[in-house]
């Protein structure tokens, strides 16, 4: 799905008792993808993701894996990625960044 319809960003909140939260992320590796996440809770600000997403490569695609075990209630997990073979949209023209 294009980026105009999506975004650079990836969001889930933990709002039931879970034992294990997984995300796995699929993009074309031509693109040069970079993925990165933070984590927030009721009571803490934004901190980078205690582990984090592990990179596999795999033809012409680039997975980026995450997982976290017993994601703490109403944490929030937040992962965001760019594209490094792709110049940033033109604020001229427009998009927002």
């Amino acid at each position: 799905m294009g980026h105009e319809k999506w975004g650079n960003w990836f969001q889930r909140a933990v709002r039931l008792p879970t034992e294990q939260l997984e995300v796995q992320l699929v993009f074309p590796a031509a693109l040069d993808p970079v993925v990165w996440g933070t984590e927030t809770s009721m009571t803490a600000e934004a901190s980078p993701l205690r582990t984090p997403p592990i990179r596999g490569d795999a033809g012409e695609q680039r997975t980026f894996t995450w997982i976290t075990t017993t994601p703490a209630l109403h944490a929030r997990y937040r992962l965001e990625w760019r594209f490094r073979a792709q110049p940033e949209p033109d604020a001229d023209q427009g998009e927002f960044r």
